[in-house]
């Protein structure tokens, strides 16, 4: 009985053993992997707005998710101060520029959403820029996204972005929209907003774009942007894109570019998008 007990406890532990050397030698699924979402949106705040997305990128966060099904969708509002002071707006390009990267580097099947309103509209458009604005030292302001990054975006969605008129009026570059990027934007202004519409008078109107379903109609454009860019992943080589699917589809009732690695330490609506 001793000696089967032995041999019992001898089978035990080298079954023990060899469950330990195999659990060693076994790659373990990736953790990173498992964590990176299928969509991630990357929304700037309009101004004055609390920290966060703000009320439209909350509401457009809400509309996407019902409109791309069981896809996963991660959030990230950009951190900037997003005051009166327009200066600061350089704070917002910067925390969105090491956002998209990091993303970039660390999940590389997740598709962006960039967006933005108001303010944190013209913060994204100018992440978006390939070159530096005239008129701003290289110095002062981070360097242009390295062009791979635009694969890893699925779409842009402005509201409200500031017009040149506005831009112009408190001595600010106007915004501008990246060439890789202007496919896939959608450039979203209300009827008369004092803020984008270059003929505006009304700043009531800077408020209707949730009221007016205009924020539901850049979630649509995103959705569809979505749905071609993971349409376009599961192609066979050499096979011709299909054609982008109808949004209606979706709807429910100068300066060399920076490495791709993570940095270190109411009125309708009138669209302006895709912008030209």
């Amino acid at each position: 009985m001793g000696e089967m007990s032995q041999l019992q406890t001898g089978r035990i532990v080298g079954a023990a053993s060899a469950a330990v050397w195999a659990a060693q030698i076994m790659p373990l699924p990736s953790a990173r992997a498992a964590e990176c979402p299928d969509v991630e949106v990357v929304f700037a705040r309009g101004t004055t707005e609390a920290p966060g997305l703000g009320p439209a990128g909350d509401a457009f966060v809400d509309s996407l998710r019902s409109r791309i099904g069981p896809r996963s969708v991660s959030v990230y509002g950009v951190n900037y101060p997003a005051t009166t002071a327009f200066s600061t707006a350089i704070d917002g390009i910067t925390d969105a520029r090491a956002h998209i990267l990091t993303t970039a580097a660390n999940c590389p099947k997740t598709k962006m959403v960039l967006g933005g309103f108001s303010q944190g509209a013209a913060v994204m458009g100018f992440v978006t820029d390939s070159v530096v604005p005239d008129g701003i030292s290289p110095a002062d302001v981070p360097a242009p996204m390295p062009p791979e990054v635009a694969d890893h975006v699925a779409s842009v969605a402005l509201f409200g972005k500031p017009s040149t008129r506005f831009m112009h009026a408190i001595n600010d570059p106007p915004v501008t929209i990246g060439p890789l990027y202007i496919a896939k934007t959608t450039d979203l202004c209300v009827e008369n907003d004092l803020v984008c519409d270059p003929h505006g008078n009304s700043f009531a109107a800077h408020n209707q774009y949730i009221d007016n379903g205009t924020v539901d109609k850049g979630a649509a454009f995103a959705a569809s942007q979505l749905q071609t860019s993971w349409a376009a992943a599961i192609q066979p080589p050499g096979a011709t894109p299909s054609a982008p699917p109808p949004a209606e589809l979706f709807a429910s009732p100068h300066l060399p570019s920076a490495p791709l690695t993570a940095p270190g330490p109411g009125d309708e609506a009138r669209s302006v998008g895709p912008v030209a």
